[in-house]
């Protein structure tokens, strides 16, 4: 499969689509979140964390989940990151649309369900990753502290990578959130199926 070019756009350029496609995939993203906590079988490492938090404070799924992002944010700076629009975007879409969908979506009661509930999930995330990463206008602000912790230790990405969602995976398991099957399918489909995907979604400068 041929690289993609992910290095990000000034926001002049095709802003139509760009600003289209970052808003759905972020939308995407906090539905397909929703349909993993529903599952109830085991969520990604950071939605651990999320959920864990959740149910140690009154707050809501999604507020935790924008809390978090914006700690993140602010982890940027002796990184020497810079925010894009669709960094920022990435903290306050996603909280909101986990939220409405979380309202939405009821629990399936039978475990095909569920299963089928959960790979879905994980699949229309896989689309929404692909969709507002390629939209190229700023990387999220996990994956921004991932990309920034590499540059500045010189570690390898999958190092790095893996070092943070042990973290935040531990600590959210010790606080209640859910790990199980899903976790795994997520940590093994996630990375395959964006890159599937992004050819498909990600923005070219024009020549």
């Amino acid at each position: 499969m041929a690289v993609v070019d992910l290095r990000p756009l000034p926001v002049t350029t095709d802003p139509g689509r760009r600003l289209a496609q970052l808003a759905g995939g972020l939308v995407l993203y906090g539905v397909s979140m929703a349909m993993q906590i529903r599952a109830g079988l085991g969520l990604s490492p950071w939605d651990v964390l999320h959920e864990g938090l959740a149910e140690q404070t009154p707050l809501s799924f999604g507020l935790v989940t924008g809390i978090t992002g914006a700690i993140v944010l602010l982890l940027w700076i002796p990184l020497r990151q810079r925010p894009g629009l669709g960094t920022v975007a990435n903290v306050v879409v996603i909280a909101v649309a986990v939220d409405v969908a979380l309202a939405l979506i009821e629990a399936p009661a039978g475990l095909p369900a569920r299963v089928a509930l959960l790979v879905a999930g994980v699949v229309l995330n896989g689309v929404a990753t692909a969709a507002y990463v390629g939209a190229r206008l700023g990387p999220g602000p996990r994956d921004g502290l991932m990309t920034g912790l590499t540059a500045r230790t010189g570690w390898s990405l999958w190092l790095v990578r893996t070092g943070i969602e042990v973290v935040v995976l531990s600590a959210g398991w010790l606080l209640g959130g859910t790990v199980g099957v899903g976790t795994a399918l997520y940590a093994l489909a996630i990375g395959p199926l964006a890159q599937a995907f992004l050819p498909f979604f990600a923005v070219r400068a024009r020549t």
